[in-house]
């Protein structure tokens, strides 16, 4: 895609040299977003037990797979690279049949729908902290990334949610 070019380009001139160390910051916000990602990921995996929509699975898997798994990946592999202890992490939540569960006791389809777009768009702004704090440009790169990867997948989600006339909007503001 080009916008992963454009912004891989844009870092580019500052890629080169050699890497100070990891400062503070840095490590702080790879660190939690990571044990955010990890746990997004188990909310998709009780998303996908509970949901009732066929659309609704897909999109959630299609979010596991295709961008909180990778995501996940690439910031282990950072750290891990640069010698920073990984957070604990949970283990996969089975693939089962729940939807016998009482209505209080799950979220409905509309309730995942809108906590799937809450979570993105709180990881599009806590990316966005993670690339004003860094100093190295490749962690810029990498929350960069993210900003993208995640804004695009909550067009995605904003577009079910109209579908499904569930999207909450704010009243208009007149003065």
């Amino acid at each position: 895609m080009k916008l992963f070019e454009l912004i891989h380009d844009t870092f580019e001139p500052f890629l080169d040299g050699e890497k100070k160390p990891l400062n503070v910051m840095e490590v702080t916000n790879l660190w939690f977003f990571l044990l955010g990602t990890e746990t997004t990921l188990r909310n998709e995996e009780l998303g996908y037990n509970l949901s009732e929509d066929e659309e609704l699975k897909r999109i959630i898997l299609d979010m596991k797979n295709n961008l909180h798994i990778p995501i996940r990946n690439e910031i282990r592999d950072f750290l891990t690279k640069e010698g920073v202890p990984l957070p604990q992490s949970t283990p996969e939540k089975p693939v089962g049949d729940f939807q016998n569960l009482p209505e209080g006791a799950k979220l409905n389809d509309e309730e995942l729908a809108n906590l799937m777009s809450y979570n993105l768009a709180s990881g599009v702004t806590y990316a966005a902290r993670g690339l004003t704090e860094s100093i190295r440009a490749d962690v810029g790169l990498l929350f960069s990334k993210i900003i993208m990867k995640k804004t695009l997948a909550g067009l995605q989600v904003k577009q079910y949610l109209e579908q499904n006339k569930w999207l909450r909007i704010p009243p208009s503001y007149k003065s």
